[in-house]
């Protein structure tokens, strides 16, 4: 391993042991997405085996999302069958090898991922606001 490679792993590693929870869950939306483009490629490309092995990473990190909400809230009442329904997409998508259910997915995925983002800018300005008052 090169230097240059040791030292961008050193950095995503730290990125990710310094990020809020909310910086985490925009990097599974992200992480979740990157893996739903590997896994339609691999079906254009016939390439079974990757198309399984991208299909279950992105299910890993939705079964991670859902393992993470907080039923005492309402919307993670919301959000679960949402995350069931897309979980179940994806078996379907395996199954069938079917780039049409990836990209339904990948629609909800970006949904979610937006709105996210949205909420980690609000929160912020809110900190930063309260931080000028004081």
């Amino acid at each position: 391993m090169t230097a240059q490679a040791n030292a961008f792993n050193a950095y995503k590693q730290n990125s990710v042991t310094t990020a809020s929870p909310g910086e985490l869950t925009l990097m599974l939306y992200n992480g979740c997405l990157k893996f739903l483009g590997k896994a339609k490629m691999a079906i254009e490309e016939k390439n079974i085996e990757e198309k399984n092995i991208n299909l279950q990473k992105a299910q890993a990190i939705i079964a991670e999302l859902m393992s993470t909400l907080n039923m005492d809230i309402e919307i993670s009442k919301q959000m679960l069958p949402l995350y069931e329904y897309m979980n179940r997409r994806l078996v379907e998508a395996n199954i069938q090898s079917d780039i049409t259910i990836i990209e339904e997915v990948e629609g909800l995925v970006t949904e979610f991922r937006d709105t996210w983002k949205e909420v980690i800018k609000i929160t912020r300005q809110q900190q930063y606001a309260n931080v000028e008052q004081v």
